[in-house]
């Protein structure tokens, strides 16, 4: 994609101030004409970011005239978001589940709607009456919000983190010292859940694959094809490649009573649920779904032998 032209307001030689207010109000504008699909959410985030303060104080700040250096960074994130750049990479952080991740193009960013994988969790734990915390593995956890979110959430919980890539690995481990998990969550590189430290029991599985189709991949919005990393979008013809591989492993590796919770995509939820009903080993549980009524995570669970998770 050709780089956006430079948005010329905010330059130095503007006879009246360039005061926060103005910034946000010109900037709204020009990036509503480059698409964007949230242009004031994005000219907030990427001023408080050159601020360095929460966007909510942006509110309190209207009339403050921002000076030339902050102009200059300001206007070259503004012009790279103008060109498709996901805000969540310029700024190097997205939240989840109200806590900050740091993303890198090696990661996905974290979107609301994985959220739900974690909520899951929470509500199926807290019946239990355990010292101990769940044991919990997060299969191809790229940055690492649903592991690290229950880490932090569920303070004896036992956390095993995989990935194929090493520099999404490394993203995660950040993500845990910054959350001050690290202790807790154990980061390898695997396939899926092939890895000697992978064998379990676990209490839940949990899961956030690709789970695009190729033939829908031309279709998603500019700023995930061009930029998010196409390895953690696409699982292949099907959409289920890894969700088929995944289901036979978590039927070994369940302790009775566990959950496997994986996100899918409302184009292949029933094609996964029908993979869940012909899996040895695991019963299906209806399929949980978001906020726009969407199928969005598949659920199974490993029959209880009278021990485990609720």
């Amino acid at each position: 994609m050709a780089d956006a032209p430079s948005p010329s307001p905010p330059a130095a030689d503007q006879p009246e101030a360039w005061t926060v207010g103005r910034l946000l109000t010109w900037t709204t504008d020009w990036l509503a004409g480059r698409g964007s699909d949230s242009p004031r959410l994005d000219a907030e985030v990427l001023l408080a970011t050159v601020r360095g303060c929460p966007r909510i104080l942006l509110y309190t700040a209207f009339d403050e005239p921002v000076d030339d250096e902050q102009r200059a960074r300001f206007r070259e994130l503004v012009r790279r978001r103008g060109g498709g750049e996901p805000v969540a990479y310029l700024v190097g952080s997205r939240e989840f589940f109200s806590l900050a991740f740091t993303v890198t193009p090696a990661t996905l960013i974290p979107r609301p709607e994985t959220e739900g994988l974690v909520v899951r969790v929470l509500d199926l734990w807290k019946p239990r009456q355990a010292a101990a915390g769940p044991r919990i593995a997060d299969v191809g956890t790229g940055s690492g919000a649903i592991g690290i979110t229950l880490a932090a959430r569920l303070p004896a919980a036992r956390v095993l983190a995989t990935d194929l890539s090493e520099a999404a690995l490394a993203v995660a481990a950040e993500n845990a010292r910054k959350h001050r998990v690290a202790d807790r969550v154990d980061l390898v590189v695997a396939d899926l859940l092939g890895h000697d430290a992978a064998s379990g029991p676990w209490d839940f599985i949990v899961s956030n694959p690709p789970y695009v189709r190729e033939d829908e991949f031309a279709g998603l919005p500019a700023d995930v094809r061009l930029h998010e990393p196409r390895e953690a979008l696409v699982a292949g013809p099907t959409g289920c490649e890894l969700i088929a591989r995944l289901l036979p492993q978590a039927a070994e590796r369940l302790a009775p009573g566990g959950w496997l919770l994986v996100e899918v995509g409302p184009a292949t939820a029933a094609a996964a649920e029908r993979l869940v009903a012909a899996t040895a080993g695991l019963v299906a549980e209806p399929t949980l779904t978001d906020a726009a009524g969407l199928p969005r995570i598949l659920q199974a669970r490993r029959p209880d032998s009278g021990a485990g998770c609720p």
